[in-house]
């Protein structure tokens, strides 16, 4: 599953119940951890996700009003809740799916599977970078920003190549659509922007890597 598929998770951190959080990341899905559900809302006003879990359970209530307020801000967006085993007024919880606990990781996976979106055949991913070549955006970890085409086509060049050494001049001939190859100074204002959109720190970036005197290199292993 593609880390561009998001989920919010609302969480309590309670020991002694069950939480999800790091087995649904090592899955490979994007996931933002919030502990209420009053910060759940929040964040689903600023960026929607294409699902919400609520862990009642880890917060000791029947998820019955987080789950109306969810659907109250978007009748649409998918919520699983998780409750405790033969909980109360199921049939009256505003949930799409509901989870008794115990159960294993691969039922809530399973679940979460149900709902995701159809997959999206133009997003390239390499290590931790998803590109959107069609809507022109990116991720890579926490970091999501919108891209011109042209960053899209330069960083996609290097996404296909992962781990090589690219040569600049037939870097910039193939995105820039040109034979001239004399001036590539816009070719480095251009992978700089890329650095602000994909690196945590621009001045010192893990992931696209300039190879003196040759070229660049996209510093991530290929699948």
């Amino acid at each position: 599953m593609s880390t561009e598929f998001s989920i919010l998770l609302i969480e309590g951190k309670r020991a002694e119940y069950p939480v999800f959080y790091s087995g649904l990341t090592r899955k490979g899905y994007s996931v933002t951890l919030v502990s209420s559900g009053n910060s759940g809302l929040v964040f689903i006003k600023e960026q929607k996700p294409q699902v919400v879990i609520v862990n009642a359970v880890s917060m000791r209530t029947s998820g019955r009003r987080i789950c109306k307020s969810i659907h109250q801000l978007d009748n649409n967006l998918p919520v699983i809740l998780i409750v405790e085993n033969g909980a109360r007024f199921k049939n009256q919880l505003d949930a799409d799916i509901i989870l008794e606990l115990p159960f294993t990781l691969q039922k809530l996976l399973n679940r979460v599977r149900l709902l995701a979106p159809p997959e999206n055949k133009n997003l390239l991913t390499v290590g931790p970078i998803q590109l959107d070549v069609e809507n022109n955006w990116v991720r890579c970890n926490e970091k999501h920003a919108s891209l011109t085409p042209r960053l899209t086509q330069l960083l996609k060049a290097m996404m296909v190549q992962p781990g090589e050494i690219i040569d600049r001049k037939e870097l910039f001939s193939e995105v820039w659509e040109t034979t001239y190859t004399g001036d590539t100074r816009t070719m480095d204002v251009h992978i700089s922007w890329l650095r602000q959109a994909v690196e945590d720190d621009p001045r010192h970036p893990e992931y696209i890597k300039t190879v003196r005197g040759v070229g660049y290199r996209l510093n991530v292993e290929p699948a």
